[in-house]
């Protein structure tokens, strides 16, 4: 049997999120294994947590299909599950990925922080690509569509209302295709908003890799970010809001330090909570 704990990471108010399951020192669980305990679940990951000979922890993520290199909502739940039950001993740690060792910080109200790597400015893409996949005429063309990333690859797909951007109605086939051509995770559409401290509120869809929604997504958030620094607004916190249409509402932050026009270091972070433990055969 594997005990996988289920978790909600980028939580707003001890509600909503991302749900992850998160199972802790199972080295001889081989990768078919993990991928059949990720389609159990059935959650977007399912991050699994050994120890690392390079870091104090290394990490593997797992879809419902397939390994993926790193996941930003999944280590957030790892690192609250290893802070609830004990287990961390300092504030900062190091993680082996798939993605390169990457830092994590740990605050004392229990916020995790994940280092991401600096930003990759990719291709910028003409909206034509986009004919009968979602709404043309929703799109904000004060920004360019472009692939950016800070670990992984995703399209910025900028839509110019929160009330366009919750009316999308994407061909999900369509972009599991785009996304397989331009070797991208999926597309991450964002509305900007003046609204508290909230930068803009989002939509992921990524149905190449079996998530046709999901409702935080880390690794995108890093990549809108650096690029909202590039064309929007040079700032050192960014917050998204993501879930909407889920009714799943997460709340992300992602710190920036730089120095001019060039970023240093990127860090997303999130609230985490615990919802339960399963027990599934192996």
């Amino acid at each position: 049997m594997a005990d996988v704990y289920v978790a909600a990471a980028f939580s707003k108010d001890n509600k909503g999120g991302n749900k992850a399951g998160v199972v802790l020192d199972r080295l001889e669980l081989t990768s078919a294994q993990k991928t059949a305990i990720a389609k159990e679940m059935g959650y977007s990951e399912t991050v699994f947590v050994l120890d690392s000979g390079k870091a104090d922890f290394k990490l593997q993520y797992f879809t419902p299909t397939e390994e993926v290199p790193l996941c930003g909502h999944a280590t957030i739940a790892a690192f609250s599950i290893l802070k609830l039950l004990g287990i961390l001993d300092k504030p900062d740690c190091t993680i082996e990925t798939e993605a390169g060792i990457l830092n994590i910080h740990i605050k004392d109200d229990g916020l995790v922080l994940m280092e991401q790597n600096c930003p990759t400015y990719l291709e910028v893409l003409n909206s034509d690509i986009f004919t009968g996949c979602i709404e043309r005429g929703f799109i904000d063309h004060r920004f360019p569509i472009q692939i950016v990333s800070t670990g992984l690859k995703d399209i910025m797909l900028p839509v110019d209302s929160a009330e366009h951007l919750e009316r999308l109605s994407p061909d999900f086939e369509m972009i599991a295709n785009i996304s397989k051509k331009k070797e991208a995770v999926g597309i991450h559409a964002f509305t900007m908003i003046k609204k508290s401290d909230v930068t803009a509120i989002c939509r992921n869809f990524a149905p190449l890799y079996g998530i046709d929604e999901e409702s935080a997504t880390g690794t995108a958030s890093c990549a809108l970010a650096c690029y909202l620094f590039k064309y929007y607004k040079q700032q050192p916190q960014y917050i998204f809001e993501q879930g909407h249409n889920m009714g799943e509402i997460s709340r992300i932050v992602v710190d920036l330090s730089y120095h001019g026009d060039v970023i240093d270091s990127v860090f997303v972070g999130g609230y985490g909570y615990l919802l339960g433990k399963k027990s599934l055969p192996v």
